[in-house]
């Protein structure tokens, strides 16, 4: 016998959807307060009039809420990685923040169909402007950027004489 609006109905309730990757949560998060940012816009802006120049307008409206010290070119602190003391200097989006976040709205978007010619976050001024950001960020912090190197494949010999494979992560402690 069955009991009449007792137990569970999986097939019926609606499922959430599967657990997104920390990566694609943040992609959504991002595209969504993207979205938003261009409803807000005065005027309204569509998806499909949105240009790189709006993307550099949208990456500095988020300086706002940066947590970068910037040193200004003539704050007694330019060029020290470490300041003695505070300053009024702005606070700003770190580059390497804003390079992450372009990548995934550059990846929400074809995502989400527009066409990878017409796609904003990869027009060339948006690519020039985060190298701006980069390039005054290290001379005003006095850390100069160096970019990662990259890792070599491992030469023939050493792969096949190796025990670890090809994918194993080795260790520097």
């Amino acid at each position: 016998s069955s009991v009449v609006g007792g137990g569970s109905a999986p097939d019926v309730a609606p499922k959430p959807p599967a657990q997104l990757s920390r990566y694609e949560a943040q992609k959504r998060r991002d595209w969504n307060t993207f979205l938003q940012y261009l409803r807000n816009h005065k005027p309204p802006l569509t998806l499909a009039r949105c240009s790189g120049a709006h993307v550099i307008e949208f990456l500095r409206y988020l300086d706002q809420f940066g947590k970068t010290k910037v040193h200004a070119v003539g704050c007694a602190f330019y060029g020290q990685p470490s300041p003695p003391g505070p300053c009024p200097c702005p606070l700003r989006q770190a580059w390497g923040s804003l390079d992450a976040l372009i990548g995934r709205l550059r990846a929400a978007y074809e995502e989400s169909g527009g066409a990878p010619e017409s796609n904003p976050f990869a027009a060339r001024a948006v690519r020039i402007y985060l190298r701006e950001v980069r390039d005054s960020h290290a001379k005003a912090r006095g850390i100069p950027h160096e970019k990662k190197k990259r890792k070599r494949a491992p030469q023939a010999a050493e792969a096949s004489g190796s025990s670890a494979g090809a994918g194993a992560i080795t260790s520097k402690f």
